[in-house]
This record gives structure tokens, C-alpha cells and sequence, in this order.
């Protein structure tokens, strides 16, 4: 549903309605209403911990049989009912107003700065409990400016270990750096912000080798940019739609099921790199001409970068690397580009590369940039 209804236009295209959803969602609560009358409860409250609700089923094979459902079918029948049932004032209290993004939320100068859209930048120490970290931070920035802030105009300067979920979501105009590491979904639907993770200069490893950010990293992002001065988990950009990122390898399974968006890999890949990938670029640096073996060919072609275009792309989203996290891999890649430039290869995804072909010919003709689009995907379709 979320793919074809994106745009206006192509929803046009496609029968579905999202009233459709909806009314299958009513199907089911009136089924599930029908299966507690036949129960004999009124609500979902009533049902929590009835185990006696439960029996196991008949006429099992042999290997259902030895499953034992002993200490879930059991008798709580001599059981106080109101201990089974779940009550507001007993929930589990997270304790989100001790959160960082709350603690920095509360200096007056952030407050005013978000308010008016005026450049900032704050400090803090986290750890890896500080989940979502820069989350709600964002969400104040969207609720005062839907369309976002220019780059750069609140900056957050973090040390220690991000935890999950780290720079979530966060819209344009919010940029996070981290000088430490960070955990799993790392930048997960980034929408616009900016992330930048390098090690300690202290650090006694060398980052360009070891993972400095954890797996799943930047899934469902739509835009923004990010760059890691260090190598990624596994399954980094998992479906990206849009944003640009530069990192310096990564896990198994990368850019799997990528829609959009630039990835530069300046280090090895894993097993399946670029599995379900129907969009986007990934440039990716094959210094050992192993690549052939970790890429996922179903939907993917891989070429040389004898396009100009492509070069001068390249360079200038390492040369942001580099100035953003002082990466000596970026900079070594910079100081001898010529030298790199034929161990890169470009993954693109063939019916992308067709779809770039088409609206190009379409801008060529004087139509806009989503008037092309359409004509080039109705003429693609065709």
C-alpha cells in the first residue's frame, strides 16, 4: 500500500482504496468480537490470563504430541481474577521524562533556538541505554517547522556509545554527531537530518576496520545524510528510499530492498549485498575484486564509473566525509582519486537505470522534474 500510494499521481494508477484496509480491519474486530461472545467476555481486558480459556487440540501427530503445554494450559482457577487483568496504575513506568532528549529540552536556549529556527549547538555524554537518542528532539523541530530548518542549525555533540534506535527520524535541519559508537537501527528512518559517527581520537583500534555503528542501520530512511567513519553491522540500508550515507564496509546483506538514495561503501561487503535492491546507487570500493562473490545479481548490473557525472559525485560525497568525520580511509581515497577510481564499482539496479533514462529524455523536452517522472514511468510500464 505505502509503495503505490506514495504519489498523487501514480495513485491514480491502482484500483485500491485505503478504505479497503480499513473496512478489512473492521472484518476482523467484528470477528474477534464474535470468538469473545463465544467465550463468554465482554473486552480484550477480561481475556488476559484466562488461561482456563485454553485447551490443547485434538487428533495431534507425534511430533505435536511431545510439545508440552503443561505451564500454559494450567488451572488458575483458585487465582484472585484481578490479579490477571492489566490496570493503568500498575503499567511499567519507563520513565521517559528522564530521557536525554527531555533533559536537553528543558535549556531555555534550545526551546527559543528550535522555536525561532536559530543555530545552536549543545553538548552531552551518552550511553547505550540512551535509546532514540535526538527522537523527540526532532519531533519539537517538526511540530515548529513541518518542512524542517537549513542544515547544520541545531547541532548536537554527543560522546560515549549511542544506544538503539540512535538519531531516529530526525528531520532536516537537526544535525547529531557521536564520537563513539552506537548500537543496531542506527539512523532508522532518518527524514532529513544529518549523522556522523567517527571513534575517539584515543581509540586503540583502527575504525576503518571495525564496526563502529551496530545491524540494520538507516532502515527506512527517506532522506538525509550520514556518514560513519567505520564499518556498519549487517543489512545497513535496508530499504533506503533516500538518503545519502558513507561508510567504510560493511555486514552481510547491504542495501537490501534499497528503493533510493546514495550509498558509498569505501571497504568490503558481505554475503548478498544489494538483494531486493530496485532503486538508488551504491558506489562500492573493491579493492580485492571480491565483490562478484557477495553481490545478490537478481536485480542489480554493476559498472565501471566512466561517467563524469558519476566521478564528480563520488568525490564530493567523500570529501564531506571527510570533513565531517576526519576519516584517514576518505582521505587517502581523495589524496590518489585516479589511482581509486577504477577498484569502484557502481550497483544500480537495471530498471532504475532505465527509469533515470526516461525521465532524463523527458527534462530534456522541458517538462519538470515530477512531470518527467510520470511520463518516464507510464512509458516504462508500457
Amino acid at each position: 500500500m505505502g509503495i503505490a500510494t506514495q504519489n498523487p499521481k501514480l495513485r491514480e494508477r491502482f484500483i485500491g482504496k485505503a478504505e479497503y484496509v480499513e473496512n478489512f480491519m473492521r472484518f476482523i474486530a467484528r470477528e474477534l468480537r464474535e470468538y469473545m461472545a463465544k467465550l463468554g467476555v465482554r473486552t480484550i481486558d477480561e481475556m488476559v490470563g484466562r488461561t482456563d480459556l485454553l485447551k490443547k487440540k485434538e487428533n495431534l501427530s507425534e511430533k505435536e504430541e511431545k510439545i508440552d503445554l503443561s505451564k500454559i494450559i494450567v488451572n488458575l482457577s483458585d487465582i484472585d481474577h484481578e490479579l490477571m487483568t492489566f490496570h493503568a496504575n500498575k503499567a511499567y513506568d519507563f520513565k521517559l521524562e528522564d530521557t536525554k532528549d527531555e533533559k536537553l529540552l528543558l535549556d531555555k536556549k534550545l526551546q527559543t533556538a528550535i522555536k525561532k529556527g536559530t543555530n545552536i549547538k549543545l553538548e552531552t555524554r551518552l550511553s547505550n541505554i540512551d535509546r532514540t537518542f535526538g527522537t523527540l528532539i526532532g519531533a519539537e523541530i517538526t511540530r515548529n517547522h513541518p518542512d524542517g530548518l537549513d542544515d547544520d542549525t541545531i547541532v548536537l555533540d554527543c560522546k560515549g556509545a549511542g544506544g538503539q534506535s540512535f538519531g531516529a527520524f530526525i528531520p532536516k535541519g537537526l544535525t547529531i554527531n557521536l564520537t563513539g559508537d552506537s548500537n543496531d537501527y542506527f539512523g532508522k528512518g532518518l527524514s532529513g537530518g544529518k549523522l556522523i559517527v567517527k571513534a575517539p581520537k584515543e581509540a586503540a583500534y583502527n575504525s576503518e576496520e571495525n564496526i563502529i555503528i551496530g545491524n540494520v542501520a538507516l532502515y527506512g530512511a527517506t532522506s538525509g545524510k550520514a556518514f560513519i567513519a567505520g564499518m556498519a553491522g549487517e543489512r545497513f540500508c535496508v530499504r533506503n528510499s533516500g538518503a545519502t550515507t558513507v561508510v567504510e564496509g560493511v555486514g552481510e546483506h547491504g542495501c537490501e530492498y534499497m528503493t533510493g538514495g546514495v550509498a558509498v561503501i569505501l571497504g568490503p561487503t558481505g554475503k548478498n549485498f544489494a538483494a531486493g535492491m530496485s532503486g538508488g546507487v551504491a558506489y562500492v570500493l573493491d579493492e580485492h575484486n571480491s565483490l562478484y562473490k557477495n553481490l545478490n545479481k537478481q536485480l542489480v548490473i554493476t559498472e565501471k564509473l566512466d561517467s563524469k557525472i558519476d566521478r564528480e559525485e563520488l568525490k564530493a560525497l567523500i570529501e564531506e566525509h571527510v570533513k565531517a568525520t576526519g576519516s584517514k580511509k576518505g582521505q587517502d581515497i581523495i589524496d590518489n582519486f585516479d589511482d581509486y577510481i577504477p577498484k569502484f564499482k557502481k550497483i544500480i539496479a537495471g530498471d532504475y537505470k532505465q527509469m533515470l533514462r526516461l525521465t532524463a529524455k523527458y527534462e530534456e523536452q522541458g517538462l519538470s522534474r515530477e512531470k518527467a517522472q510520470i511520463e518516464a514511468f507510464s512509458e516504462f510500464m508500457n
